[in-house]
């Protein structure tokens, strides 16, 4: 269940990255921050998305935000282009402005059995003991959602904690898996194959397809992860 938010996103001290406008086909404008994953470009991103959902853009049907840009999706017959692109500037020139949303919070319970964890501790050199503790150190923020109904993207972790992907795939992880890689942690809401670590599993769902929205967790939530009892 969420707790009481907490304050995260754009900070005074956080220099907001140059952002670029792109097209995608005929009926997508992508607003991007990054060509690579940031805690900067990340925040950017979560923050413009929450700013067009409070101030939208007419003729914008759909905000879709990412690791490190947003999706802005309309329908061609309709719309004007050219103002869209010119009202997103607007918005773009007062991000660094904008009041903060709180994001909710949220504990997940993960029982840390999964086959990967043992050799995922041994080439960070720790014990599994203390990797456990480390990776529940902080608090994360959710990333972004998507790859798969409700699968959520969590970092982003320390650099000590950092660990490529595993070099083969396997075919099928259960729901609710807990995956690591690339300074993050993943959760699986739908069965998938999957090349990330496999550290445990989670009870916790993120979701429901008769659910409106079918997903609990949000871009800029605050994750913390336990040990489930």
């Amino acid at each position: 269940m969420p707790k009481g938010p907490v304050m995260t996103e754009l900070s005074d001290t956080t220099p907001l990255p140059l952002p670029t406008i792109m097209p995608l086909g005929d009926s997508s404008l992508l607003v991007r921050f990054g060509t690579t994953l940031s805690d900067a470009a990340n925040r950017a991103a979560i923050a413009f998305a929450r700013l067009l959902g409070h101030n939208p853009v007419p003729g914008v049907l759909e905000i879709v935000p990412n690791l490190v840009s947003v999706l802005l999706r309309f329908d061609p017959r309709n719309a004007n282009v050219a103002a869209i692109a010119g009202e997103l500037r607007l918005r773009l020139s007062v991000l660094g402005e904008t009041p903060v949303t709180p994001p909710r919070a949220w504990d997940i319970a993960v029982d840390f059995n999964g086959p990967d964890l043992a050799e995922v501790a041994a080439v960070l050199l720790m014990a599994p003991d203390a990797f456990i503790a480390a990776h529940n150190a902080q608090p994360l923020r959710v990333l972004a959602t998507g790859f798969a109904p409700g699968f959520v993207y969590c970092g982003l972790h320390s650099p000590t904690l950092h660990l490529p992907r595993r070099t083969s795939v396997r075919p099928m992880v259960p729901a609710g898996t807990v995956l690591f890689a690339a300074g993050q942690t993943a959760i699986t809401a739908t069965p998938l194959p999957t090349g990330w670590h496999v550290l445990g599993h989670t009870s916790f769902s993120n979701f429901d397809a008769a659910s409106l929205p079918p997903t609990s967790l949000a871009a800029g939530d605050a994750i913390t992860f336990s040990v489930a009892p």
